[in-house]
């Protein structure tokens, strides 16, 4: 299986990396955005970098769109697996329309409710994963993995 691992730096990329269990077998993608950090850490990995910020912020959604539209097509993944946030979005959306498996796990500090990153791929979702059963409750696609032998089992 060929895997496109979708995640923005700090804790969104930190999660990803402690995902390995699941990629590390399997061949894979990286989209990120390109810090010193990831840089180093994915120095042996395909890797395309994303447009940052994508928090509200239009040219790069487009700029990260196309890079969807070019990655998506040269890559042909199987899955799309996105530990957040706003980069996924376009991601989720054309892998959905192209018929790619798609899977988002949302932050451990989403408690009350999905980041909106998470609302809005939500419909196009095969898969989430939340931290918390109360909001697994609150979302009838989420499944709750509430610990770390669970999240392994999932991936």
């Amino acid at each position: 299986m060929k895997i496109l691992l979708v995640c923005s730096a700090g804790g969104h990329f930190k999660v990803m990396r402690e995902l390995e269990h699941f990629w590390a077998s399997h061949e894979r993608v990286w989209v990120t955005f390109e810090t010193s950090s990831s840089q180093i850490l994915l120095k042996d990995e395909t890797v395309f970098w994303a447009w940052s910020p994508t928090n509200r912020h239009l040219p790069n959604l487009m700029r990260n769109l196309c890079l969807a539209w070019k990655v998506v097509r040269e890559e042909k993944p199987d899955l799309i697996l996105s530990t957040g946030a706003g980069v996924a979005v376009p991601f989720i959306v054309l892998g959905h329309f192209l018929g790619i498996k798609t899977a988002f796990v949302e932050s451990i500090t989403r408690v009350d409710d999905l980041s909106l990153s998470a609302r809005l791929a939500y419909p196009l979702l095969d898969a989430l994963y939340v931290c918390w059963p109360e909001l697994a409750a609150k979302y009838p696609k989420a499944e709750a993995i509430t610990s770390r032998t669970q999240a392994q089992e999932v991936t």
